[in-house]
């Protein structure tokens, strides 16, 4: 089997991670300053209770790292059946590295500058590589 269509998932992994650290990094010496103690927090509470809490640029990094866990798990599946199929090509590999160099940029984007049509094109052009591949997987199962 060749593997090299894992590479950009596996590459999409570790960012995530990393934005996990950066989000992490970012939002609990907010949490402290402001004097949240998660100790104390109401049962049930999530993430973006905290958000109206502290300040956007704080925020902005946990509305990437839900992004990053919401459309990439298609990505994900995308490639996984591209591997195990067989189906995947060289254009296969470059678009899987498109869509995670996309993704990047986003969370980049999103996490530091945030204008939204900017982020926009990121996600639609990243979309648009992953609508393909999608396909490309389609037709390696049929």
């Amino acid at each position: 089997m060749d593997t090299s269509i894992l590479a950009p998932a596996a590459a999409l992994v570790v960012w995530s991670i990393i934005m996990l650290f950066w989000m992490a990094g970012t939002r609990l010496p907010a949490m402290s300053k402001i004097g949240m103690d998660l100790s104390k927090a109401a049962p049930g509470g999530r993430g973006q209770d905290i958000d109206p809490h502290v300040s956007p640029s704080v925020a902005w990094k946990s509305h990437n790292y839900a992004h990053l866990m919401e459309q990439p798990t298609i990505f994900y599946a995308t490639i996984m059946i591209l591997a195990i199929s067989g189906g995947a090509t060289s254009l296969s590999v470059s678009l899987a590295w498109g869509y995670t160099v996309l993704r990047v940029i986003h969370s980049i984007w999103q996490a530091t500058v945030n204008t939204v049509a900017i982020r926009f094109v990121f996600f639609l052009l990243s979309s648009l590589c992953l609508t393909i591949l999608a396909v490309q997987a389609l037709l390696a199962t049929i």
